[in-house]
This record gives structure tokens, sequence and C-alpha cells, in this order.
């Protein structure tokens, strides 16, 4: 039997939260499986339907990780376990077991300066485990600079599921909408600064010049929200930009499908940095290429060149330019075609082969 321990778990929606699950219920296929969870409302339902034991711990936030070591500490001692596969490496931190564990890692939880306790904390638990799991070689090359053994280290990109079918009555609705609009560009993410919605914003001004009609779609919520609203009204694009938040998830596939490129060219802010980048692998589902940032994980979800650009996401120029070259004789259309051969690669079902490999 393998533990799973995570902070992020369904119902809970987000991109750690499918991830977790995704890795739950393949390994659940192969292996007996128990998650220790967070504590989330509404979590019954959801956890009687799935095809192994979920443990939820709950109470005070400060105090849940102590309760969910002791317990985790508890449940070893009585069962025979394999190893123990967690999140994050505070998941592991408390856990007092000469078992097999396994630590996957994003990017900005372990983006702490050599020098600092947290840093030192950090190694103290990745070096402690059988292997460390990067989302990327971005972040991989991150741990490894943070002082973390490189023979602990391998990459396993996150996983998809199957891209699911485009509802007829969304699509009319999303088409209706849409209508004239041409070139469309759309950024499916929080509204932080790393994301760069910015700089896509004020490269539109000059992209408008060449194509009137274009839009910009924005789908999603978040602490910039308000600026960057404020930033398209300064720049007099209210009939280019489209903002659409807490819809569902149908809506939001079909306005990916329709649309021509998906941008974000992420940036590092402060610590916070994009590890992988599973949007990009979402939109090339539906053939839609990308425009990623040089920082971060990207390049494992964007073939330069081939299955969309990447550019620098500090550059104003090169974003506009690069987004200017996919749109210029539809040459975003290629970049689809290749993009949507490439992810396959990211299906699950391929990905949890090397999940298996480490674990056997």
């Amino acid at each position: 039997m393998y533990l799973i321990v995570t902070r992020s778990f369904p119902p809970e929606v987000g991109g750690m939260q499918s991830l977790m699950w995704g890795l739950s219920r393949e390994l659940s296929k192969n292996y007996m499986i128990k998650v220790f969870a967070d504590y989330i409302d509404g979590h019954k339902d959801f956890d009687e339907n799935a095809s192994f034991s979920i443990e939820r711990v709950g109470g005070i936030k400060l105090l849940r990780k102590y309760r969910k070591a002791q317990l985790i500490n508890e449940y070893i001692k009585d069962n025979k376990i394999d190893g123990i596969i967690a999140d994050h490496w505070k998941s592991l931190e408390l856990i007092k077991s000469s078992k097999k564990k396994y630590c996957l890692i994003h990017s900005k939880e372990i983006n702490h300066p050599k020098v600092s306790s947290q840093n030192k904390r950090i190694v103290n638990v990745l070096n402690n485990v059988e292997k460390v799991i990067a989302n990327s070689e971005y972040t991989k090359n991150l741990a490894i600079e943070n002082g973390v053994n490189e023979t602990k280290v391998t990459v396993i990109n996150p996983g998809i599921d199957p891209v699911k079918k485009i509802n007829k009555k969304t699509l009319e609705k999303v088409e209706s909408l849409l209508k004239v609009k041409t070139p469309r560009l759309i950024t499916v993410s929080r509204f932080d600064k790393r994301k760069n919605h910015e700089k896509v914003i004020m490269s539109l001004r000059n992209l408008k010049q060449i194509y009137p009609s274009i839009v910009y779609i924005c789908v999603g919520y978040g602490e910039e929200e308000e600026n960057i609203k404020k930033l398209v009204k300064e720049l007099d694009l209210e009939a280019q930009v489209m903002f659409f938040k807490d819809i569902s998830d149908d809506l939001k596939n079909t306005l990916v499908a329709k649309s021509d490129i998906f941008v974000m060219p992420s940036i590092i802010h402060k610590k916070s940095v994009e590890g992988f980048g599973i949007a990009y692998v979402e939109a090339a589902q539906y053939g839609i290429p990308s425009l990623g940032g040089k920082d971060g994980g990207a390049s494992d979800a964007i073939d330069h060149e081939k299955t969309g650009l990447i550019c620098d996401g500090n550059n104003l120029d090169e974003i506009y330019s690069s987004i200017n070259s996919m749109l210029e004789n539809k040459r975003y259309l290629d970049y689809g075609k290749k993009a949507k051969e490439f992810v396959c690669k990211f299906q699950w079902s391929k990905i949890i082969e090397d999940y298996k490999k480490i674990l056997n």
C-alpha cells in the first residue's frame, strides 16, 4: 500500500488538486492507495465515489499539520506500507518513518535563498527521500541549485485527462459571443503579476492597428483584476478585451477551443514562478498553440517554434513581435496542429508509467 499525503485535493478546484487527484486515481489502478487530505466542505459525496480510501483531516490550519502527521505516523505503525508520496515537502516534514518517501516539487515552494532557514528545512526533507519528482526541467535545476542532491531528482511532467467533447449549445453561445472578433487571443489563469496579462494588453494596443477586430479573452480572477481592467480602460481597449470569471468548465474549454493563440508569457515575480504551465498543455489538446515566457517551466509544455513560441516576458517588444509572428499568414494553424500531436505524451496513461518505474 502507498500513502498519498496532500494538502490540495478535490472537490477543491485548482491545478494542484487536479494533479493529486489524477495521480491518486491512476496509481489506484495498480496499487492499494490511501489518501490523507485536508478537510474541505462538501467532500463526502466526492470521497464516496472514489475507488480508494480518503481520510480527511480538519481543525485549525496552524495545528492541522501536526494532527495530520500524528495520524499518519500511527497508521504506518499499524499497517504494511510500501511508501509515502507527498504533494509538498511540508507534508513530509513531520512524518517519522523509515519507509520510502517520494516528494513532488513544483517551483515556488522551493525557491528560497540558500542561506535562509526555510531553505535548510526544504533541503533536509528532500535529501532524505527516495526520489524528488520535479514537474519540469526548470524545477529540477532550481532544486539542485538550492542544494538538493542531483541524484535524487527526476522530472515527471503533470498528467492530463483526455479532452472533453465540446457541448453543441455552448459552442453556439461562444460563436454568438465572439461573432466577427478575429484573431482571438486567450489567457486562462489567475490575475496575478506573474501571469503577465498587463504586457499582453499593452501589446494589444499596437496589434489593434494591424488587426482591428482582434479580441483578447481573459478567463479567471485574482488580486490584479481591478488593475488589469483599469489598464484596459486607460488604453481604450474595452472593445478588444473580454473578461470571464466563475464560469463552467464547459464554457471555459469552448472559449479556448474557439481561440487562435493561448498567451501567457509568464515572468518571475518575487519568489513566484511558473513551474510548468498545465494551461499550455490543456490548450494544445484543442489544437491551440501557446506563447509562454522563458522564465520557468513553459519550455517543457511548449516546443519552441513547433507548438508555439517562448519569449522574454519582461520584454514588451518581444511579446508583441511573438504574437504578431504567430498571427502572420495564420502561422498559428500549423503550430496548433503540431501542438495537438505533441500533447499526447502528457496523457495520464503515459505519465503514470514513469511513476510506476520509480515505485517498482
